[in-house]
């Protein structure tokens, strides 16, 4: 059901409750890539059940040779280097108006240096593309790994299926470095070969597995909203399963993040993490903190300090431009909304100030197509009742979501499941 908006109110003094997040987006993606490749080789458990893993889970059985992956932008990566391993198979790829507006030039170039064949059908750099699947030998490849670490997550995940495998030389900073170790990590459980040295990654010809089962652990990246209502609530308890203490997502620093700067705690017992806030705990007027590692967590983080009035610098957010939408110009504009006056660069965000906190109830938010804007700002219902435009977008990552902030106390409006 399509609906304009949705009001989202809750009174802050305490937020208690259990919630069962599904599995992590992020592994379940690079995972179903590896089924595809390795049929019965891999089972899954606990699968997410999000729009961008259903868009793919959809598109790696369908036999059409026109495959619209909408908004996801990783379900567009990953079939791109996919998709060009298939023999014989020809296949357009394309997606929404925003997905053509996202580059995919520097995976492109990747693979026809490698000798895939991929044709722009538009403009030159974006989708749609056309792909002409066949084998591949493989080598070696000089990537930039500071625009997005999703290419070089693309490629590692099919180089196994390369005549010779792959050595991947990434030039400049690496960034989301924890997701290409994440993909790392799933490759050596499944049984690949694959070493790393310093800024080389060698992924060696696959031969036939054992079969192994995946059990996937839940989202960080969606435990990050509950962080921040605790983080805003006078008195906080709040549940979540099910997580690992060594967790594979590098969105696990959350927990850290939260527990520096805000007196957020996170107590892990058995396949459950508790959080809760500390007492007492005397909060920072300004911090300083490098997201490059962890940039989805960029808008929980700012929306978090703009409502409990704290400033902050967040850098090493280049990749936000070219996500759902440009985050870092949607942050600005949104937070203005309720007083808070913000300057950004192509990679950064500082709050510099609080012209008035706003007690207005009904402000409406714009979620610019993306999830994580929804999510984000919806903590601020402890504060005043908002209403969020688009609320389904939040399909895209966490389809329960709005369901599950009823559990816990939440009114919203307008919202039919």
């Amino acid at each position: 059901m399509n609906i304009d908006y949705i009001k989202v109110k809750k009174d802050k003094s305490s937020l208690f409750g259990s919630v069962s997040i599904n599995g992590s987006k992020s592994i379940s993606n690079r995972l179903l890539i590896l089924k595809a490749i390795y049929k019965d080789e891999i089972d899954i458990v606990n699968l997410s059940n999000c729009e961008d893993t259903e868009l793919l889970k959809t598109s790696l059985i369908s036999n059409s040779n026109v495959l619209n992956i909408h908004h996801a932008g990783t379900a567009m990566r990953f079939l791109t280097s996919y998709l060009s391993i298939q023999k014989e198979r020809e296949t357009i790829l394309t997606g929404s108006k925003r997905m053509k507006e996202r580059p995919i030039l520097v995976l492109v170039n990747a693979l026809k240096k490698l000798g895939a064949k991929i044709f722009y059908l538009e403009k030159e750099g974006y989708p749609p593309i056309k792909i002409l699947g066949k084998e591949i030998t493989g080598g070696e490849i000089d990537i930039n790994a500071k625009i997005s670490s999703q290419y070089i997550t693309s490629l590692m995940l099919v180089a196994s299926k390369f005549k010779n495998g792959l050595k991947i030389y990434m030039k400049d900073n690496i960034t989301s470095f924890p997701y290409i170790k994440m993909t790392f990590n799933l490759l050596t459980l499944a049984g690949i070969k694959v070493l790393w040295e310093n800024k080389v990654i060698h992924i060696f010809p696959g031969k036939k597995q054992q079969k192994k089962c995946f059990y996937i652990e839940s989202d960080w990246s969606s435990a990050s909203y509950y962080y921040s209502m605790s983080a805003i609530a006078k008195e906080s308890k709040i549940t979540l399963s099910s997580y690992n203490i060594d967790s594979l997502q590098g969105d696990k620093n959350v927990s850290s993040i939260y527990e520096k700067y805000f007196g957020v705690y996170t107590s892990f017992k058995e396949s459950k993490i508790t959080i809760y806030k500390k007492f007492n705990f005397s909060l920072p007027k300004f911090f300083e903190l490098d997201l490059n590692n962890t940039p989805d967590l960029a808008q929980t983080i700012v929306v978090t300090c703009a409502i409990i009035g704290i400033k902050c610098y967040l850098k090493g957010l280049e990749t936000l431009k070219i996500k759902e939408t440009d985050r870092l110009i949607a942050l600005k504009e949104e937070l203005y909304k309720i007083g808070i006056i913000t300057s950004i660069t192509n990679s950064s965000i500082r709050i510099d100030d609080f012209y008035q906190q706003k007690k207005n109830d009904n402000i409406f938010l714009n979620t610019y197509q993306d999830h994580r804007m929804a999510m984000s700002f919806a903590p601020l219902g402890l504060l005043n009742t908002i209403c969020i435009e688009d609320p389904y977008v939040v399909n895209k990552s966490y389809p329960n979501f709005w369901k599950d902030l009823k559990s816990i106390g939440f009114s919203i409006e307008n919202y039919f499941e």
